[in-house]
């Protein structure tokens, strides 16, 4: 089974971030938010590759 997904990221992320880090940090509050199961491993362009953690 595979436990990985790749998840579209909103442009407006994008345009809020300054910078790295804070992209980050934007993109992982989005998840927490809107995919509470996922945990991102990377970011790849406008995906975010993420681990699905399912109980």
């Amino acid at each position: 089974m595979n436990n990985s997904s790749k998840v579209l990221l909103p442009a407006w992320i994008f345009e809020q971030a300054h910078n790295q880090q804070e992209l980050k940090k934007i993109i992982i509050d989005y998840l927490k938010v809107g995919y509470p199961d996922y945990t991102m491993i990377k970011i790849n362009g406008r995906l975010a590759i993420c681990e699905i953690n399912r109980n």
